[in-house]
């Protein structure tokens, strides 16, 4: 586990940290319904959200980027009471908690940011830790799209959404 982490506003500056580990992640096909091979301005326009979506990043004592999260509206006008968010950690510091604080980061922001719930359109059936974590912190899995994502290696599995109500 971390030792310390501090979640921040993401910067212009900090793209340049999260670009190699978001070009990874996304290019392995496994949890994103992302393109996998977006150029560069597409990707920071997916990830790097401007107000009132918020972007933030997870850094350890030396600054160093380890995660980062996007958190916005689900959805506008009359559903725009819902919450969204989604979460990168960089593989290299994966299984250190990074993740989870950045989870209870989004939720903690979503709740008090006046939203009445979060809701995950989109959780790769086969990505068990992130179902795991997101069931620790009180999501429920409200129904799956059967074969709704093509996995480079596991073939047509199921999409999740996820959802939890404050």
């Amino acid at each position: 586990m971390l030792a310390c982490v501090l979640i921040r506003e993401a910067t212009t500056a900090d793209w340049a940290a999260i670009r190699p580990f978001f070009r990874t992640i996304v290019a392995a096909g496994e949890t994103y319904t992302y393109p996998r091979d977006p150029d560069d301005p597409t990707s920071r326009a997916m990830w790097m959200l401007d107000p009132p979506g918020r972007t933030v990043v997870a850094v350890d004592d030396d600054g160093t980027v380890l995660g980062t999260a996007k958190m916005n509206a689900n959805h506008m006008g009359g559903a725009a009471h819902i919450a969204t968010a989604s979460f990168m950690v960089d593989p290299a510091h994966g299984g250190r908690g990074v993740g989870r604080a950045l989870g209870e980061y989004a939720v903690d922001w979503a709740r008090t940011t006046g939203f009445r719930a979060m809701q995950f359109n989109a959780v790769v059936e086969t990505n068990t830790r992130a179902v795991a974590l997101w069931k620790s912190l009180g999501f429920e899995i409200m129904t799956t799209l059967p074969e709704g994502f093509l996995h480079p290696t596991k073939g047509y599995v199921g999409l999740h959404i996820m959802y939890r109500r404050f």
